[in-house]
């Protein structure tokens, strides 16, 4: 297994469950990919219907199984709210309770009353909530080196940090893994899972493949004094996740400039600190600004204090990401390099959310031993 980060992990755990030996080797001493830089979300309620929803409902049940067999994982199934602001947004949510899967996505429309009572800590300037129960998180500072401090546990699990490997060749029975040091290791079948890395190994592959790079800004508050008991949504999110494409989205009002500009939504997280993650922007065009634009900071900031009711705590951390994401909509990339060489990447935002089950659908595709693509 090569690749430290989700994917790579919960392919590593499924591998495990298979009652495979797993080496698992990562290039990074500690986790710094988007694994970590990103809202620890298990996000049911804004996926695609169909196979994307019924991935996402399995992920998040594999999620509760991870945190049963690796309790110092912290996992909290706590919900979410997506807050309208205006009545257009309000019929949005009804809109979205018509749908033929909203009693699978355990979707209702909540006032602002009954909102109070799922998270009290929300008194800010909205009208209405969907709560979707089924959201979850983890946390991404600690998420990695807890199921790894599981799996490490294991007999038949090896983990190796500050590993870069430079090639892989396969031979006739079994493929080989070389490092930069000019170490070896040897399987019956490599997984790599790269990340936003399309360039270090099979370039051309991956040059070749429907997959994009897509950069987001987050940032993180000092301690938030209350309890907020859910995740929080703004209407923003509605414009951005396919779970709500067949509405009337065309009714909403125009987004603030910089919102639109930067392909903003507000999503906010109180981390088990007590401090909250904010975010996010979307930038598609490489290569990418190497600074931090203060503006998206500053924006949604303001956009989370009006929900919340009340001026959040100042920002004490900013960040930028880079996931890979499939541009045609399909859940992930996941191809044969060559026979026994797997590459797995491209699951866009719904990484760490789907990562369980993107791993067991690897497993049961290799066995089908299907073709390039999904």
């Amino acid at each position: 297994m090569v690749g430290g980060g989700i994917l790579g992990t919960t392919h590593a755990w499924q591998a495990l469950k298979l009652g495979h030996d797993v080496i698992h080797v990562e290039r990074d001493l500690l986790p710094r990919g988007a694994s970590v830089r990103n809202f620890g979300l298990i996000w049911v309620s804004g996926r695609r219907a169909g196979l994307e929803l019924d991935e996402a409902i399995r992920a998040r049940l594999m999620w509760e199984e991870l945190s049963l067999e690796f309790p110092a994982m912290e996992f909290n199934p706590n919900g979410s709210l997506t807050l309208a602001k205006n009545e257009m947004e309000v019929a949005i949510l009804e809109e979205c309770l018509k749908k033929v899967d909203a009693d699978i996505r355990q979707w209702s429309v909540l006032d602002k009353r009954e909102t109070q009572r799922v998270n009290p800590a929300v008194r800010g300037a909205f009208l209405a909530a969907l709560w979707c129960p089924l959201d979850a998180t983890v946390e991404p500072a600690t998420v990695l080196t807890s199921l790894r401090a599981g799996l490490s546990k294991k007999p038949k699990y090896r983990w190796r940090s500050g590993v870069e490997i430079k090639s892989i060749t396969p031979k006739a029975e079994y493929v080989q893994a070389i490092s930069d040091s000019d170490e070896i290791f040897e399987g019956d079948l490599l997984i790599l899972c790269p990340g936003a890395d399309h360039q270090t190994l099979f370039k051309n592959e991956f040059a070749a493949a429907p997959i994009r790079q897509v950069r987001l800004q987050m940032m993180s508050t000092d301690v938030f004094p209350e309890k907020l008991t859910t995740s929080i949504a703004d209407g923003d999110s509605l414009r951005y996740y396919p779970a709500y494409a067949e509405t009337n989205l065309a009714t909403l009002p125009m987004q603030a400039p910089i919102a639109s500009e930067k392909h903003m939504q507000l999503l906010l997280v109180q981390r088990s600190d007590g401090t909250l993650t904010i975010g996010d922007t979307h930038e598609y065009e490489t290569p990418f600004e190497f600074t931090l634009d203060e503006r998206p900071y500053e924006y949604l900031h303001e956009v989370a204090s009006s929900l919340i009711g009340k001026t959040l705590p100042p920002i004490v951390r900013r960040w930028d990401g880079i996931y890979s994401q499939r541009i045609d909509g399909e859940i992930v990339d996941r191809r044969f390099i060559f026979p026994n060489v797997i590459a797995v990447t491209g699951p866009g935002g719904r990484g760490n959310s789907l990562a369980p089950a993107i791993a067991e659908q690897t497993f049961d595709w290799i066995q089908r031993g299907s073709g390039d693509g999904i």
